[in-house]
């Protein structure tokens, strides 16, 4: 699904983007929920930002990236943590690109998230790749997601991938 926001484009910096697990639902300008095999998902986008809200018979997740006034946690390159019954892994990276990429790299990832029933991007006023993205998918009992945070005025896009999944037993010896 692509939508306009209809906001000011407010987090201008990747640099400025924190990371946050727990955080209660924050004010959403567009949201897709979804089923996904025993799991409910909420996609959520905050502006230049993102919110996943997940749910399944192990427990809950909220996986936060925002600009976070008062946060003490930038955008980490890589997380792994247990969350009760869940290993979740989470891992991020800043890509830039010259002007003509970023149009290019924008456009190719607008198109694949604007149809997919699993997909959620939400473009900003001023700029046709401002833009937020966000691609879920279950696969092999887990849940898996992505995400692109486009600053055209930077040439800069933020990626990440998070993985959450039942933590398998040691295999007895």
């Amino acid at each position: 699904m692509l939508t306009t926001l209809h906001t000011a484009y407010s987090d201008t910096r990747a640099a400025d983007l924190a990371w946050a697990l727990g955080r209660e639902p924050l004010p959403a300008l567009a949201v897709l929920d979804l089923q996904l095999a025993g799991a409910t998902m909420q996609l959520r986008l905050l502006g230049a930002s993102h919110q996943v809200l997940l749910e399944e018979e192990h427990g809950s997740c909220s996986e936060t990236v925002a600009c976070m006034p008062g946060s003490s946690t930038p955008l980490p390159l890589g997380v792994a943590k247990r969350i009760g019954d869940w290993e979740y892994e989470f891992a991020a990276r800043v890509e830039t690109l010259g002007a003509g990429s970023f149009a290019g790299r924008a456009q190719e990832l607008l198109a694949l998230v604007a149809d997919h029933p699993h997909g959620l991007a939400g473009t900003f006023p001023g700029s046709p790749h401002a833009f937020t993205a966000m691609l879920a998918q279950r696969t092999e009992g887990q849940v898996r997601w992505r995400t692109w945070h486009a600053y055209p005025q930077e040439g800069q896009l933020v990626v990440t991938r998070t993985r959450v999944g039942v933590r398998m037993p040691a295999a007895a010896l």
